[in-house]
């Protein structure tokens, strides 16, 4: 079991990797391409931390450690950034242009790879009993990313998303911020509830 988990873990890996370099080559081509824009969303950005935790993972079991805090909590964090991640785009902007122009790397980034990282989440034991209060940790990364993208939104004008603009007006941006924020520590809970279930041992 452990070396198909691990199997698995490494397929996704080099799957958002492909995914993310063959999105960056052709949005390279473009004339408005920038790689502070295009690195800019959180799809990117949570699709390289779900590569990352599970590289660090990878590592890990290598070692032959078992359910190390560390691992586990980058694991939690990866699974509650990517399932938002996909639940926001197939929602809220699935009828959206947002510039991705690779549609199966759109499908991997969005589609596959969250649901992958759920289910990895659910269905192996290979994790550390996570506590309530390490749901606080999985909120810094978010809220720093929502800063970044209004003050670069009140400057340049860029955001990567259109329910984060200026022109909405900035009670809805906060409703829309608020929203995603309570999105997210209640994933947390439930992905900290998940860890202490008793799943397939690995």
């Amino acid at each position: 079991m452990r070396t198909l988990v691990n199997s698995l873990r490494l397929v996704v890996v080099i799957l958002v990797v492909v995914a993310i370099v063959a999105q960056w080559l052709v949005s390279m081509r473009t004339p408005q391409y920038s790689p502070f824009n295009f690195f800019g969303y959180f799809t990117i950005q949570s699709n390289v931390f779900v590569a990352v935790a599970f590289a660090v993972a990878l590592v890990s079991a290598a070692r032959r450690k078992r359910a190390d805090l560390v691992v586990s909590l980058l694991r939690a964090a990866a699974t509650v950034y990517i399932a938002t991640t996909g639940l926001v785009y197939n929602t809220l902007l699935t009828n959206v242009d947002v510039s991705t122009s690779v549609s199966w790397s759109n499908d991997v980034l969005h589609r596959v790879v969250p649901v992958w990282v759920v289910l990895d989440w659910l269905l192996f034991s290979d994790r550390a009993r996570l506590r309530l209060r390490h749901v606080w940790w999985f909120l810094v990364y978010p809220a720093v990313w929502l800063i970044v993208v209004l003050v670069r939104g009140a400057t340049d004008g860029w955001v990567p998303y259109p329910f984060l603009s200026p022109s909405l007006g900035y009670g809805v941006v906060a409703l829309y911020c608020l929203g995603i924020a309570v999105f997210i520590a209640l994933t947390g809970i439930l992905v900290i509830g998940i860890s202490r279930l008793r799943t397939l041992r690995v």
